[in-house]
């Protein structure tokens, strides 16, 4: 097939077999980050800007590892040291960059929706780096390729995504993903961060986290979002460890095989104790590892298509 989709704004808009070429994309790409020399010249002379109006580590490193490794020209914009600090608006500023001929931003945002504003305003490609608490497609694109590797297929996978769901645009990505490939998606979290929303979903809410894990082939543990959170929606951090965090017991539940996964950073000895995390069972490392020619992969396809052709 051919991948005709100008932005990647979240996976809601894609269909399964999209979700599926990007994926069997990535693998291709995974092989030259396996090399001596990590670089292919597929997009030379194209130029691709990080907009990250929001902090970042694992997601900004990743897409300019990738920009870079296909030869693009990357630069990184910072909000902080930049003229929205002086008022400009977003538009403003994606238009001034525009103008130097960029052909793709990686926009990361506050708000929701301000990516796909973003992407109905401008002639360049757009992809969507994470918006509020509405998507991060690419997340949820490398998820899907780690579990892909490890179990082979997604067919009535059982998959547990417990924490802080509400405020988790990772949570989200992943639901309209994993639904649209046949996995049954459990949900799980304090009550003040799992509302009622989310049972329009095609997932099942669990009444408590063992019900969550059990024959679990995957359970994917999330952090506090704290930042996103007007006020702290849970008494202690002892009491949400407790009550919401996986531990060995926990795990016994689930399938011998079953795979520990999370978007990070991770919050020690909150959602995950460091045994688990770093045990054999864990991919947390592979997930950082996949991110990489996931995003390689969504440049290169992106790149193919022009607005307004």
């Amino acid at each position: 097939m051919s991948f005709t989709k100008t932005d990647l704004i979240g996976l809601k808009d894609l269909t399964k077999k999209e979700i599926l070429f990007i994926l069997e994309t990535a693998e291709k790409f995974k092989e030259i980050n396996q090399r001596d020399v990590k670089k292919v010249p597929t997009l030379k002379g194209k130029t691709i800007v990080n907009l990250f109006f929001e902090p970042s580590t694992r997601t900004r490193t990743s897409f300019e590892i990738a920009g870079k490794r296909l030869s693009a020209d990357t630069i990184n914009f910072s909000a902080s040291s930049s003229s929205t600090s002086k008022g400009e608006t977003l538009i403003d500023t994606v238009k001034n960059i525009e103008s130097m001929n960029a052909d793709m931003f990686v926009v990361r945002h506050a708000f929701s929706g301000s990516v796909k504003f973003i992407a109905e305003n401008t002639k360049a490609n757009v992809v969507n780096a994470g918006d509020g608490t509405n998507e991060h497609p690419t997340q949820a694109l490398l998820d899907l390729l780690t579990i892909k590797e490890h179990k082979k297929t997604f067919e009535g996978l059982n998959v547990a995504i417990i924490g802080d769901i509400d405020h988790s645009r990772v949570a989200r990505s992943n639901l309209w993903g994993m639904s649209k490939l046949g996995i049954n998606v459990r949900l799980y979290g304090p009550k003040t961060m799992l509302s009622e929303y989310f049972k329009t979903f095609d997932c099942k809410v669990c009444s408590n986290i063992e019900e969550a894990v059990d024959n679990a082939d995957v359970i994917m543990m999330l952090r506090i979002q704290r930042e996103r959170q007007s006020n702290l929606l849970l008494p202690s951090l002892r009491e949400y460890s407790k009550f919401f965090g996986l531990n060995k017991k926990l795990l016994s539940l689930a399938k011998k095989d079953a795979i520990i996964m999370h978007p990070g950073p991770i919050n020690r000895g909150v959602e995950l104790p460091s045994i688990l995390a770093d045990s054999k069972q864990s991919v947390i490392l592979e997930q950082v590892e996949n991110g990489v020619a996931v995003r390689m992969a969504v440049l290169y396809l992106l790149s193919l298509n022009k607005k307004g052709e």
